[in-house]
């Protein structure tokens, strides 16, 4: 398992060494808005790649909107440790909470579970020569990363997120 993760660090760092770093600041308070829930049913966020663009800087288009991958430990949060919750940087849908966060050792932010059920859509993924599972916003459809199952108890997942495809809301602003 791990040569498994070897070769998938490496494949994710050549994979982000190609890309273009981001650029700009975006405005997100029109994403906190989309993304809220009715009940228990979460919103669908369909958009042109032309207006995606228009919101998202270049890495988070790349990663999110072409399932790129951010270089390891080059991210704002795979060493975050604060409390609060971690959103799709695409439409703010509320992801995974700090609780479920660990240190994995990868460089990305890992978190053993999403915060419920269809937060995260699954996804088999057969490019870069391997079989793995990809996870998706369960909202807007964009890339976060993959899960693997190798993690720690209670579920033994392991969700690896790009810190692009997030962002984080501490505790005291949810």
């Amino acid at each position: 398992m791990r040569g498994i993760i070897f070769v998938w660090c490496i494949l994710s760092f050549a994979c982000g060494q190609s890309s273009q770093q981001a650029t700009g600041q975006i405005d997100r308070t029109a994403k906190k808005v989309s993304a809220s829930l009715v009940g228990d049913t979460i919103p669908q966020v369909e958009k042109s790649a032309k207006q995606w663009r228009s919101e998202l800087t270049e890495m988070e288009y790349y990663v999110l909107r072409e399932s790129g991958t951010e270089r390891a430990f080059t991210g704002d949060l795979w060493n975050n440790k604060k409390e609060g919750t971690y959103t799709c940087a695409g439409c703010g849908l509320a992801l995974f909470d700090s609780e479920t966060k660990f240190k994995s050792g990868t460089g990305w932010p890992s978190f053993y579970e999403p915060i419920g059920e269809g937060r995260i859509i699954e996804k088999e993924d057969i490019s870069h020569g391997m079989r793995r599972v990809e996870v998706l916003c369960g909202s807007c459809g964009g890339h976060q990363g993959h899960v693997f199952p190798d993690g720690p108890q209670p579920t033994g997942l392991r969700y690896c997120i790009n810190s692009v495809s997030l962002d984080f809301v501490p505790k005291n602003e949810n």
